[in-house]
C-alpha cells in the first residue's frame, strides 16, 4: 500500500503504483483539482464520526466526475476536521478584515495603481482568492470566493485503489504519512540528522542510525505518556542533581520530582532516578568550592 501526498495525485503516477497488485492512498488537492475529485467534493453524504475530531465520507464516482456505478468508479473518502474547520473560517475571516483595510478608499485610485496591487497579490494566494475586480475596475471583497473557501473548511480527500479497507481505515493510513514527514522534521531539527560533517560513510552510516533509534524513544516515550515530546523534555528538564563539595566528599541530591514528572516515570515503566549519591575522592576538595548544579535529562 503506497501512501502519498496531493503533489503526487496524477493518472499515470496511480497507473505506476498499481503494476504488480500493489494499492494506493493518495490526497487529491480541494482546489483546480480533475473532475473525479470535484464530483466527489460535491457529492451529499451524511459523515461517520470515528474521532472526536474526525468525520468521514465515502464517495464512489465513475471517470469523468459522473454518477454511474461499476467496476471503474473511483473511490474517493473526504475526510472533515471539525476543529480545522473553526480555525480555517477564523483564518479566513481575518484575511478578509486585512483586506478590507488594504483596499479601503482604493475607488479614488489612478487605475494604475489598482493594478499593481492586485499585481502584488500574485504571491499571497490567500489574499488572493478573496479579492475580485468590478466591470469599471474597482476592488471588491469576493464574498462568492469565500463562500466557495468555506465548503473546504477542515476538509482533505483521499482516493485509494484499494477496496476492502475502510474509510477509517483509510484515514488513519493517510495520517500515518503526516507522522512519517514529522518524524523526519524531527530527526533534522531536534535530533540534528543535518547538517552531517562527517566524510567516512561508516560514520554518516552510524549517525543516522543513532538519530533513528533517538527518533523510535521519542515515538515511544510520546505513545505511552499521550503528549508531545516538546512537553515531556520541558517537564523532565526541570529535575536537576545538585552536587554539594564536603571535606569528607562530594554528597549530591536530585531535587524533589514532581507530580507530572511521578506521571511520565511511571508511564514510561522507568524507575526513579535515586535520591542521593556520596564519592569520597583521594584528596579533599578545596573548602571554598561552591555548590554545583547539573541537569539529569
Amino acid at each position: 500500500m503506497w501512501v502519498a501526498d496531493a503533489g503526487f495525485a496524477s493518472a499515470a503516477n496511480r497507473a505506476y503504483l498499481t503494476r504488480g497488485g500493489g494499492h494506493y492512498i493518495h490526497a487529491e488537492k480541494l482546489r483546480h483539482t480533475n473532475a473525479e475529485a470535484a464530483a466527489a467534493l460535491a457529492r451529499p453524504g451524511r459523515y461517520h464520526d470515528v474521532a472526536d475530531n474526525l468525520r468521514v465520507k465515502e464517495v464512489r464516482v465513475a471517470p469523468g466526475g459522473g454518477t454511474a456505478e461499476g467496476a471503474r468508479t473511483e473511490r474517493f473518502v473526504v475526510c472533515h476536521n471539525p476543529d480545522a474547520a473553526a480555525r480555517d473560517a477564523a483564518v479566513r475571516q481575518r484575511l478578509i478584515e486585512h483586506l478590507e483595510g488594504l483596499i479601503a478608499g482604493s475607488d479614488a485610485w489612478p487605475k494604475r495603481r489598482r493594478d499593481e496591487f492586485v499585481d502584488s497579490l500574485k504571491g499571497k494566494p490567500g489574499l488572493r482568492r478573496l479579492v475580485r475586480r468590478t466591470t469599471t475596475g474597482l476592488l471588491r471583497i469576493d464574498r462568492a470566493a469565500a463562500a466557495r473557501e468555506a465548503h473546504h473548511d477542515g476538509k482533505w480527500l483521499l482516493r485509494t485503489s484499494d477496496l476492502t479497507l475502510t474509510a477509517e481505515d483509510l484515514a488513519a493510513a493517510y495520517k500515518q504519512l503526516l507522522a512519517v514527514e514529522r518524524g523526519w522534521r524531527d530527526a533534522k531539527t531536534s535530533l540534528g540528522l543535518r547538517p552531517v560533517y562527517h566524510h567516512r560513510e561508516h560514520r554518516i552510516r552510524a549517525h543516522v542510525q543513532l538519530c533513528w533509534l533517538a527518533l523510535i524513544l521519542i515515538r515511544v516515550a510520546e505513545t505511552r505518556t499521550g503528549h508531545t515530546w516538546r512537553n515531556l523534555r520541558q517537564e523532565l528538564d526541570r529535575m536537576h542533581l545538585v552536587t554539594f563539595a564536603t571535606a569528607d566528599g562530594r554528597v549530591a541530591q536530585r531535587s524533589a520530582l514532581t507530580d507530572n514528572q511521578q506521571t511520565i516515570l511511571a508511564a514510561l515503566e522507568l524507575p526513579e532516578p535515586p535520591n542521593t549519591s556520596t564519592s569520597h575522592p583521594a584528596s579533599p576538595p578545596p573548602t571554598d568550592e561552591p555548590a554545583r548544579i547539573s541537569g539529569v535529562v
